[in-house]
């Protein structure tokens, strides 16, 4: 079985994101794959997302943005069955 993989839309230099991501990273550790996505790689997430990133989403799943809500992030997997 394959490890879900954790959204995260950002933009290259981004302190927020580069923040978010060294949270992040400890606590999906061997739980789930993290995918970073540069909003500016294309231009509909370039309009969803402007200057609201990092956003944090699990299959389409809106978790947090700005700042990482771990407790929100847990859920998430918990509810898919990850611990």
């Amino acid at each position: 079985m394959s490890r879900p993989a954790i959204r995260v839309y950002s933009r290259p230099g981004c302190h927020l994101c580069e923040q978010l991501l060294e949270e992040l990273l400890p606590l999906l550790r061997g739980r789930a794959d993290v995918e970073v996505l540069d909003i500016d790689a294309r231009s509909e997430w370039a309009l969803a997302y402007g200057t609201r990133i990092p956003v944090v989403e699990l299959d389409g799943e809106f978790l947090c943005q700005f700042h990482l809500d771990a407790a929100a992030v847990t859920t998430a997997l918990e509810r898919r069955g990850i611990r």
